[in-house]
C-alpha cells in the first residue's frame, strides 16, 4: 500500500479547507431556496419533517467525520497520483465523486425506488463538494 505513505505529505490546512468547503456546499445545496425544497418534495420530508428529527449530534457528527475522512483520502490520493494543481485536484475530485458517490446514489437509490430527483440533487451535490475540495487541496498541497 503504497499510497498510505502520502499521508506524510498532506497539508493540513488544506484538508480542513476541503472540509469547512464541503460542510458549505451541503449548507447551501440543500437550502429550501436552492434544492433543499425540491430535494424535500423528492424524499416525501417537509421542513418540519427534517427539524423535529431525532438524534441531534448523532446525526451531525457521523456526517462530519465522514467528510472530514472523505477530505483526508483526497488529499491522499491527490498526492499519490501527482495531481498537486487547482485543476488536476478538481478533475479528481470530480471523477471520484461521478464513480463512487453518484454511483453509489444511483445504485442504492435504484433498488430502494426512490425518485431520480433525490439521486440527481444528491450526486450533484457530492460530485461539486468534491471538485472544489479536490481544487482546494491540489491549489495548497
Amino acid at each position: 500500500m503504497d499510497w498510505l505513505s502520502h499521508i506524510s505529505d498532506i497539508n493540513w490546512l488544506a484538508v480542513l479547507l476541503a472540509f469547512i468547503s464541503s460542510m458549505v456546499v451541503g449548507f447551501v445545496w440543500y437550502m429550501p431556496a436552492v434544492l433543499g425544497r425540491k430535494w424535500m418534495e423528492a424524499i416525501g420530508k417537509t421542513e418540519d419533517d427534517l427539524k423535529n428529527i431525532e438524534g441531534g449530534a448523532g446525526i451531525w457528527l457521523p456526517m462530519m467525520l465522514a467528510s472530514a475522512i472523505t477530505s483526508i483520502l483526497l488529499a491522499v490520493f491527490i498526492s499519490a497520483l501527482d495531481a498537486n494543481t487547482f485543476w488536476g485536484g478538481a478533475f479528481l475530485g470530480i471523477i471520484i465523486g461521478l464513480i463512487f458517490r453518484a454511483g453509489g446514489h444511483v445504485i442504492h437509490n435504484g433498488f430502494a425506488g426512490r425518485p431520480s430527483a433525490v439521486t440527481l440533487i444528491d450526486s450533484g451535490h457530492d460530485v461539486l463538494a468534491l471538485a472544489i475540495a479536490g481544487a482546494i487541496i491540489g491549489a495548497i498541497q
